[in-house]
This record gives C-alpha cells, structure tokens and sequence, in this order.
C-alpha cells in the first residue's frame, strides 16, 4: 500500500466488500493474459511457417501478386500481434494493479471505477469520463502516452532500477 501512495493514487475506499470481485478479476485477467498468449504464439508460428514455405516457392518464382498477398497476410499479422502486445502490457499493468491495492482506481482522477466498467474491461485504467477526456487530448495532439523502453519500463520504473543497482 506504500507504493499506492507514492505514486499519488489513492487505494480503493470500500476494499472489503471487494475482496472477492478482485479475486475474479484477477482470475479473468489471468485467463485472459494467457489465451493472448496461446494466440500471439499462435500467430507468430503461423507467420513464421509462412515465411519459410514464402522462401521455398521464390526457388521456383512466385508471381507478383502472390508475393503482394504475402506480403500483405505478413503485415497484417505484424500489425496484429502488436496490438496484442499492447493489450498483454494492459493487462500486466492492472495485475500489478491489482498486488498493489490500485486496482478499480482512476490513475488519472483518483476515483473508484464503477463495478461494471471493471467488468466489461476488467484491465480499465480511467472512469469512461476521463478516458474520453484522454481520447480528446490525443486527436487534439494534447497527450503524449508515456514512452517506455525497449524492455518494457516506463522512464520511472527504470530510474527506480538504475537506482537500486547503484546500491
């Protein structure tokens, strides 16, 4: 709970009846963590099999428009299993979230996100006010989202470790 508080947001007021609503969530998302997992799996192996069969038919001359869907099928799932990479960083955020005692809390208000928007989004970060307050600032060019490293830390997450290594 020190954690919540040095980061300034505030732990959920009314913890105890919740007790068991965030032992399903973090079940649900667990449950959902790894069938993203099985999926991207899936989807890189399913890429990479393409690719090295692609690489036998060149041998032998592959027409342009075959090498165009390709190329395509290959962007597509690229494209695909980024935007699965960023709803598993989504969701390990709000099960850290959840070991924490911030889960359900708006990172940007501080308030209690309403039970059933936690339902429908078990890894929401932002009440629906402030996340379409967000989507405004970002197609007005307003809001910059956090920058992290090619390891996954946020600027301060890696201050933090630079700092313990110093120790």
């Amino acid at each position: 709970m020190a954690n919540a508080k040095a980061s300034g947001v505030k732990a959920p007021k009314n913890k105890k009846p919740l007790k068991g609503f965030l032992k399903d969530q973090k079940q649900r998302l667990l449950d959902l963590r790894d069938a993203l997992l099985d999926q991207m799996s899936g989807v890189a192996r399913d890429n990479l099999r393409t690719r090295a069969e692609g690489n036998e038919a060149s041998a032998f001359g592959m027409h342009q428009a075959d090498a165009g869907s390709d190329s395509y099928d290959r962007d597509f799932a690229l494209n695909l299993l980024s935007q699965e990479q960023d709803a598993l960083y989504e969701i390990e955020e709000a099960l850290k979230r959840v070991e924490l005692g911030t889960y359900g809390v708006c990172e940007m208000s501080g308030a209690d996100i309403p039970v059933a928007r936690l339902e429908a989004l078990p890894f929401a970060r932002f009440t629906v006010e402030c996340q379409e307050q967000l989507e405004k600032q970002e197609m007005s060019g307003h809001y910059r989202s956090p920058v992290t490293s090619l390891f996954g830390l946020s600027d301060a997450e890696t201050t933090t470790a630079d700092s313990d290594d110093d120790n």
